[in-house]
């Protein structure tokens, strides 16, 4: 799609005669969600004699009327050139420091406890699950985004997750090179894998790093104390380190990964499927029969047995494959782990 910027407008030349305007109205990166929910739009029709290059839209009358359709697809990759617009533009913060934590609900509680002026970033993935293979290139990105999409269930539309993660790789690029990054990570496959790659799209930035050990916590569990935790500037060989291992990661198409000995572990798929199944015997054992269970109810189960749990979409992904393999009977529809139950299938006598 033919496009040109004409700040704070964008022209989209989008068929032989169409032009979309866009209207960029603050210097922060949109979502798909927002460009066609409060995103100011308006439809204009070239003249006959009119070429696109020459198009300016206060010189025409926006049609009366209009609208237009994109599928799933298309409209992410309008979304991208926004954001790409958006990113020439974008001003400099006026914070002293910059953190970064691998969660955005934790993210979003740390923006409410710090004082302004705050740059906060929240990592939108869980790396801990899915392909990371070349995934700061686009190929790896869009390798990512399918495998999530055939096999993840988290309610997300297509192309969400993907939009988000870009969003964050360009925040990360615009950080100023005046700034202290602070990343908050704890001893956990997520935050573990998401600081490899934080620290691999960081590696030509030549400010300061310090990582915040959290130690044992989560993201979403932490206390924004800084005092609290053990504080570490990292030199320059350690951050090469942690970029080395990412790219070791990013040569890998496993799709789950354990935090164990204080190492990255990449594990079989159905690595939890033999506790799944032993878990859902026992619950009937429980039951005195083999009756149908909600599927949220027993991925809760399933997580007090476990010393880390994993992601629990991941789980439930696990799940619907022992159904669609017939181990596991399924009643509902499996549009989310809560709409449906699962029971042991009976044996054939």
């Amino acid at each position: 799609m033919e496009t040109s910027m004409h700040y704070p407008f964008i022209y989209f030349f989008y068929d032989t005669n169409q032009v979309l305007v866009y209207r960029i109205q603050a210097l922060e990166y949109i979502t798909i969600e927002e460009v066609m929910r409060e995103g100011e739009w308006q439809g204009y029709e070239l003249e006959p004699s009119e070429s696109f290059t020459a198009f300016h839209h206060e010189q025409s009358t926006p049609q009366q009327g209009w609208s237009f359709f994109m599928g799933q697809e298309e409209l992410y990759q309008l979304v991208e050139i926004i954001n790409d617009y958006i990113q020439q533009v974008i001003t400099i913060t006026s914070a002293q420091m910059v953190h970064i934590v691998c969660s955005e609900s934790a993210a979003g509680s740390l923006r409410a406890t710090l004082a302004p002026p705050k740059y906060v970033i929240g990592f939108p993935e869980d790396l801990s699950i899915g392909p990371l293979w070349k995934l700061d290139e686009k190929r790896g990105q869009a390798f990512r985004d399918e495998w999530l999409r055939e096999n993840i269930n988290d309610g997300m539309d297509d192309f969400v997750n993907r939009n988000k993660l870009m969003n964050t790789i360009r925040e990360i690029q615009d950080i100023p090179s005046n700034l202290q990054i602070y990343i908050w990570c704890g001893y956990n496959a997520e935050e573990q894998c998401g600081l490899r790659f934080l620290l691999y799209l960081l590696r030509n930035k030549t400010n300061e790093v310090v990582l915040i050990n959290t130690g044992e916590q989560q993201a979403i569990n932490h206390q924004w104390n800084m005092e609290m935790y053990d504080i570490k500037r990292m030199s320059a060989k350690e951050r090469l380190i942690f970029q080395q291992q990412w790219e070791s990661l990013a040569q890998t198409k496993d799709v789950c990964r354990l935090w164990l000995h204080r190492q990255i572990h990449a594990v079989q798929e159905n690595y939890y499927d033999n506790l799944i199944m032993s878990t859902i015997e026992q619950l009937h054992k429980e039951q005195g029969g083999t009756d149908f269970i909600q599927t949220g109810e027993f991925i809760s189960e399933l997580l007090t047995r476990m010393d880390a749990p994993p992601n629990i979409f991941f789980l439930e992904y696990r799940i619907r494959y022992l159904v669609y393999s017939g181990v596991f009977e399924l009643k509902g529809i499996p549009k989310s782990m809560h709409h449906y139950s699962v029971k042991l299938r009976k044996k054939p006598l």
